[in-house]
């Protein structure tokens, strides 16, 4: 039923035939593994899906879900995003994409620009980190301040430095050129749920901020790997 709603929204939109079943909400492997066979081969046993994405933590991968995901991987392609963030060991956690990659698995990674207190040279470090790791793709994501929140709270009590529209759109391809060129962008914005986000409030445009990004990217005469510099194997 999931499936066909999903198809009736985007039917209005383009010619669509086939279609990634995407589990995004939570966490996607918190679950008994029984479950998630059911629920998972259900997804990929539509005949228009076909590959199967499912958004994780690294600490709710048990060797029996990575077992599953490798099965399902036999019949159609599984993608797995994992929610880093950042490298910076204050505020993550080891993706360890060794055990996804053994399995056959593509690796997906999540991580959020503008935290508090990260700088764009802490920024730039995380993405130097992931072009160094066995991972074939990433999402740019855009910190966003939900109602409800640890840091909606913090953001009330002590307010720090959200991104501007104008910063957002200038760091992107900045980041972009200094990413390995053979990584798969998923994403370069997103757009938080309206009656919850607090800041920043211009994020909801997302097409007019996608074609502000596109149209620096022109400006910038830049593209992906353009700054990407591949790391020297030590000596020895």
């Amino acid at each position: 039923e999931q499936i066909e709603s999903g198809k009736e929204r985007l039917s209005h939109k383009r010619p669509v035939n086939a279609y990634i079943a995407y589990f995004q909400a939570f966490t996607n492997t918190y679950a008994p593994v029984d479950y998630l066979r059911t629920i998972f081969t259900e997804a990929i046993a539509h005949p228009q899906v076909v590959l199967l994405s499912i958004a994780t933590r690294p600490d709710c991968l048990q060797p029996e879900i990575v077992e599953l995901l490798a099965q399902l991987n036999q019949i159609k392609p599984v993608w797995v995003e994992l929610g880093l963030q950042t490298m910076h060991e204050d505020t993550a956690l080891d993706i360890r994409p060794c055990r996804l990659r053994a399995a056959g698995l593509e690796v997906i990674v999540h991580t959020i620009l503008g935290l508090p207190g990260e700088d764009q040279e802490r920024m730039f470090e995380t993405l130097h980190y992931l072009n160094d790791q066995d991972i074939q793709g990433i999402k740019l994501q855009l910190l966003h301040i939900l109602k409800g929140t640890d840091l909606a709270v913090r953001y009330a009590e002590d307010p720090f430095h959200v991104f501007t529209m104008e910063e957002y759109v200038k760091l992107i391809p900045a980041c972009v050129e200094i990413l390995r060129p053979d990584l798969v962008i998923h994403r370069l914005t997103g757009d938080g749920p309206k009656d919850l986000l607090i800041e920043p409030r211009w994020s909801l445009a997302k097409r007019t901020v996608l074609n502000s990004i596109h149209r620096e990217f022109r400006l910038q005469d830049t593209w992906q790997g353009k700054k990407y510099r591949k790391k020297e194997p030590p000596y020895g």
